[in-house]
């Protein structure tokens, strides 16, 4: 089975996205999911190499999730190669969509899949406090049930 890739994208790639990325990640491996590719990157490339932002990791860390990524930037061959790319927010739908005008892969803004909040932008929490970081992941952890759910029912997958 081909595997399905998955790409969280935001600004920087040091908070919403790792963090999305790392949450959908653990939701993948705790339903037994292998045929799942996870990645995240930025439309900016201003932290290209580094770790994500150590309050995303502390966040990770609070609810028993690994990270481990470094950020990288957005490419144009991500749009083709990844059959998911997911926005955090409106300015970076538009800045996926400034890069390519005929993506193959299914682009949504995550909150989409929120019960709480759908199609809301997930807020950037840079330059607030911790309690920002625990808000995102809340968003991030309802959003990933739900695009978990809508994958695994387009591609059939198992639910055992």
């Amino acid at each position: 089975m081909t595997k399905i890739k998955v790409l969280f994208v935001c600004l920087g790639n040091i908070c919403r996205s790792p963090l999305a990325e790392a949450v959908f990640s653990d939701k993948v491996r705790r339903a037994g999911l292998e045929s799942m590719l996870i990645d995240s990157c930025g439309t900016g490339g201003y932290h290209i190499g580094h770790l994500p932002d150590p309050r995303s990791m502390a966040v990770a860390s609070d609810h028993n999730i690994p990270m481990d990524h470094r950020a990288r930037r957005l490419t144009k061959a991500d749009l083709t190669d990844f059959d998911y790319v997911i926005g955090m927010d409106d300015e970076n739908m538009y800045n996926i969509g400034k890069l390519s005008s005929s993506p193959t892969a299914e682009t949504f803004k995550m909150r989409k899949f929120d019960s709480e909040g759908e199609d809301k932008d997930v807020p950037d929490p840079y330059y607030g406090g911790d309690e920002g970081f625990e808000s995102v992941y809340q968003m991030l952890d309802r959003s990933s049930d739900g695009l978990l759910a809508y994958i695994r029912n387009k591609h059939g997958l198992d639910r055992s």
